[in-house]
């Protein structure tokens, strides 16, 4: 038997053991690929029909080391025979008699596959577990193919005027998916009219700049506005009132989000709420693929600067999904618009607040709590958590202040044994909108009831040591009776 020569230099190579349904697909998929590879099986009848296909095979047993340090030098070797303990001791073999090879082997169930990572295995492949993982990826496809479609076909047959509320203060990833959404519209009904509405500010200096850079026309959400829009859809918000400014009794037509949100409006004519996402302009990427449709540079940009900062730069809240979903638009990303968002100048209300969150801090126990006062820009609140949440020490921190209409809170948190979000809506749900996720989470308290009070920083000082108080109780830094 003549015996293949050792690769030469620069040369890729791979050797696959076991050429059953599992080996033959991947010395198919090997040669597509236009990689050198041999293969082994102990099937003389199975050698022979490889060696038709022109495949460089050889009947050897995978026990039989002798014959295998005959085969000279692989890149990489595969172990994928039907047979565990065959596997196993190719695997052992290839560690001493192949030390520089990548060695990856098949498992028949999860016990396998400990077994080969313990023998040696670079990798293991577990087949039950790619099939699960390729279907339910393959759901998520139909998923997004079948809502893509769905909206569009109800986006066809609207007439008049379709109003997407954004978050009472749009974040990059409620502005893109408006942006998106708004673009899908006027593909599916050119004449459908379209506005982007929103009720608080624009308060992030990458906020203004992402919606001045890409000439977005956002509208006060006023109520003579509203009358005049036909259709309600809101993105990046569960529900009528939650974070945006539409009453709770608001009839919406279309419902976008990712958060987990229960009080969600049943009767809307469209609804795709993933709380596993990390970013809603991933579900409106999804469609976007799913539609087979290009992105033009700005929108593109736009949904991956959504997804890059809902997801903290890739760091929180983050789904294979968002990845997949960021990569698809990195090629239609335009980098120098993406800079000019991502660099913009800080205001000085902006310098004053975080200066303020870091003079104010109060430490115990990991937490740290800060008082910034009157606030005018609420979106400073979540930056100065953000920086707060850096200091060594720290894993969670919330900074709290006062506006016109309400007391504000933003929190932070990297303590994996605590969800923020739960611990706010809890603490605060019961007298305003508070809730959020396990990393991140806000609260707002309406002072509709101390309204007739004018010193706005004194009214915060009496009021937030109860509310504190409780939640202080709620994340274990104080027994029933004990004070902070």
């Amino acid at each position: 038997m003549q015996m293949p020569m050792s690769q030469e230099a620069g040369e890729f190579s791979c050797l696959v053991c076991g050429c059953g349904s599992v080996g033959f697909l991947i010395l198919e998929r090997l040669r597509r690929e236009n990689i050198s590879c041999t293969c082994l099986d102990n099937d003389p009848s199975r050698v022979k029909e490889l060696r038709a296909q022109n495949y460089e095979t050889f009947c050897i047993d995978i026990a039989n080391e002798e014959k295998l340090s005959e085969l000279g030098l692989f890149d990489v070797v595969f172990f994928v025979t039907d047979d565990h303990e065959a596997n196993r001791a190719g695997v052992i073999w290839a560690q001493k008699a192949l030390p520089s090879a990548q060695i990856i082997a098949r498992a028949n169930d999860p016990i396998n596959k400990t077994e080969l990572a313990e023998a040696g295995a670079d990798s293991v492949i577990y087949p039950q577990e790619v099939v699960a993982n390729a279907t339910y990826s393959s759901l998520e496809q139909l998923r997004s193919q079948g809502n893509g479609s769905k909206l569009m076909q109800i986006l066809e047959q609207w007439t008049g005027s379709l109003g997407i509320v954004l978050h009472t203060n749009p974040d990059p990833d409620g502005i893109s998916c408006g942006f998106a959404l708004a673009t899908l519209a006027h593909m599916a009904n050119p004449n459908l009219t379209v506005r982007l509405l929103y009720d608080g500010a624009i308060g992030y200096q990458e906020n203004r700049a992402l919606v001045n850079l890409l000439d977005l026309k956002l509208e006060r959400l006023k109520t003579h506005i509203l009358a005049q829009c036909t259709y309600i859809a809101l993105v990046d918000s569960g529900g009528p009132g939650i974070n945006n400014g539409l009453s709770r009794d608001t009839h919406v037509d279309i419902i976008i989000d990712h958060h987990n949100e229960k009080n969600i409006t049943p009767n809307a004519a469209f609804i795709d709420i993933r709380p596993k996402y990390g970013a809603c302009a991933s579900i409106l990427t999804e469609y976007i693929k799913a539609l087979n449709i290009t992105p033009n540079s700005e929108l593109a940009t736009a949904l991956l600067y959504g997804i890059k900062t809902d997801t903290k730069d890739f760091h929180r809240n983050l789904s294979p999904n968002d990845l997949m979903n960021a990569a698809f638009l990195l090629e239609y990303t335009d980098a120098d618009l993406l800079d000019k968002i991502i660099l913009p100048q800080y205001s000085h209300e902006i310098m004053d607040i975080l200066g303020n969150a870091i003079i104010n801090r109060k430490t115990k126990s990991g937490y740290l709590f800060s008082n910034v006062g009157y606030v005018r820009n609420r979106d400073a609140l979540p930056q100065a958590a953000d920086l707060l949440l850096s200091l060594e020490g720290i894993t969670t921190s919330i900074v709290y202040g006062i506006t016109d209409e309400a007391i504000i809170m933003s929190g932070r948190n990297r303590d994996v044994r605590l969800n923020l979000g739960a611990v706010m809506s809890e603490t605060f749900g019961g007298i305003g909108d508070a809730g959020g996720h396990v990393t991140m989470a806000a609260a707002s308290i309406p002072l509709s009831i101390f309204s007739l009070v004018r010193d706005k920083e004194v009214l915060l000082e009496l009021v937030i040591e109860p509310l504190l108080q409780n939640l202080y109780r709620q994340i274990g830094l104080l027994e029933d009776n004990t004070e902070y």
